[in-house]
């Protein structure tokens, strides 16, 4: 069966539609509208690889806005829960960072357990369903091993042994000993139907206790995960993680410009700085199960004065060597650049994006090949759209004028195309035979 000829159920057209249209990525059916980036996700896949068998990996996918980083992250984040991983995604903001004075780190932790993924609960939340599957996981191992029946004190005392060889793992680790006397008291609390219990240890793996005293009065222990020390606890979680029956943990963090933009350069070297524990943490083998992938625009890595070049110990290790250039970058290298969609991919992404308007509304797709190729000649052919252009400019513009298509029967693309609107910005182009202008690519 040709991808054409594969129906893309309404919700998730509906979906895919509306989000491009308004610039975003949409978190569901991407595999029907992925063009390009082969290399790339092929280069990103052999991460997933390593972390599977107990490394680790640090990439930071850079980008313009609108080039398709958030597209590639998104894309790989639905690949990796499908081979069983557990994803924690988040956006820097002002108020989220990697380190800060007033918690922006530690506010960047909650997003990400907030945002916790699994294969079957896609849309975040799922640390408590985590927890209790891998205590129901570890009960029925109990029971097919021994024959016992649930209840069975004999039973129960197996199960002890299995949750203890998992805290005793990761009792080792740093800060390892509280966050496996707080798994302990989880499973304790889960066999005894304590609710209450519950909530408040998932509320200390979400990082909510502000005070060690809080902490100490509710749940007996001395700690709670602080500003510092936060981006410890994720590795925690990812080696517990695989112990309950997981591939491992994927962290992606976008937006990495927010820190660029930080007006103080003390608080920016202060956030490069745990950038570079967390690089270094990856590469040095200090972390297991465990990828980070962050996204960033090329100023915010290349800016010397602001940038992550800024921080001479990152630039040293993130900056492109000699010999990689425009078509022919090193995929294998910390920093994988996003190279322009060709106007042939664009073209071929816009013959999806028609198929699923047509299904999704009803009627007999219209626009033929040589009408995507006009429209995408145009496009390519403003001033400057060799060096500016962005897939998300030319979707949304592309959904526009299949939405106007729709609602109005007697227009035709033609009359689109040839507005004042529409062709304003179009650069000098060569004119054929008939005195039409046009941009010359292949297809």
């Amino acid at each position: 069966m040709s991808d054409r000829d594969k129906k893309v159920p309404k919700r998730i057209a509906q979906t895919i539609l509306n989000s491009l249209k308004g610039g975003v990525v949409p978190r569901i059916g991407l595999p029907y509208i992925t063009v390009g980036r082969k290399n790339e996700i092929e280069a990103l896949l052999h991460d997933v690889d390593i972390i599977a068998e107990g490394g680790a990996s640090f990439r930071f996918i850079v980008g313009r806005y609108g080039a398709g980083k958030s597209f590639l992250i998104q894309t790989l984040r639905n690949y990796v829960m499908d081979r069983g991983f557990i994803v924690a995604d988040a956006d820097l903001s002002p108020e989220r960072r990697l380190q800060g004075t007033r918690g922006q780190g530690l506010a960047t932790y909650r997003e990400l357990i907030s945002n916790l993924s699994t294969k079957t609960k896609p849309e975040g939340g799922a640390l408590t369903l985590v927890l209790d599957r891998w205590i129901n996981s570890v009960q029925t191992e109990a029971v097919q091993e021994t024959g016992l029946m649930p209840g069975d004190p004999a039973l129960t005392k197996t199960v002890d042994q299995k949750i203890y060889a998992v805290t005793s793992a990761i009792s080792e680790l740093v800060h390892g000993f509280e966050f496996a006397r707080l798994l302990s008291l989880y499973y304790h609390a889960y066999i005894e139907d304590d609710e209450e219990t519950k909530a408040k240890i998932v509320r200390w793996f979400r990082g909510e206790y502000a005070l060690k005293r809080e902490a100490k009065e509710a749940l007996g222990v001395n700690i709670i995960i602080t500003d510092d020390d936060w981006y410890d606890y994720l590795k925690i979680f990812a080696v517990f993680f695989r112990l309950a029956g997981y591939t491992g943990m994927m962290l992606m963090i976008d937006e990495l410009v927010n820190i660029y933009k930080i007006p103080h350069a003390i608080t920016r070297q202060y956030n490069y700085e745990k950038l570079l524990t967390m690089y270094n943490d990856t590469l040095q083998g200090k972390a297991r199960y465990l990828g980070v992938i962050m996204g960033a625009t090329p100023q915010a890595v290349e800016d010397k004065r602001r940038g992550i070049y800024s921080y001479e110990a990152l630039r040293s290790r993130l900056a492109e060597g000699k010999f990689s250039k425009p078509g022919a970058r090193d995929l294998l290298a910390p920093v994988i650049r996003l190279e322009p969609l060709t106007p042939e991919e664009m073209m071929v992404l816009c013959e999806k994006l028609s198929d699923i308007h047509a299904d999704l509304y009803g009627y007999p797709r219209q626009l033929g090949s040589a009408d995507l190729v006009r429209f995408i000649q145009l496009e390519y052919g403003r001033i400057g759209a060799d060096q500016n252009i962005t897939p998300r400019e030319v979707i949304r513009d592309f959904i526009e004028v299949l939405d106007l298509l729709y609602q109005n029967p007697g227009m035709n693309i033609e009359e689109l195309l040839q507005s004042e609107e529409f062709t304003y910005a179009k650069s000098e182009a060569v004119s054929d035979e008939t005195g039409k202008d046009y941009v010359e690519f292949t297809l």
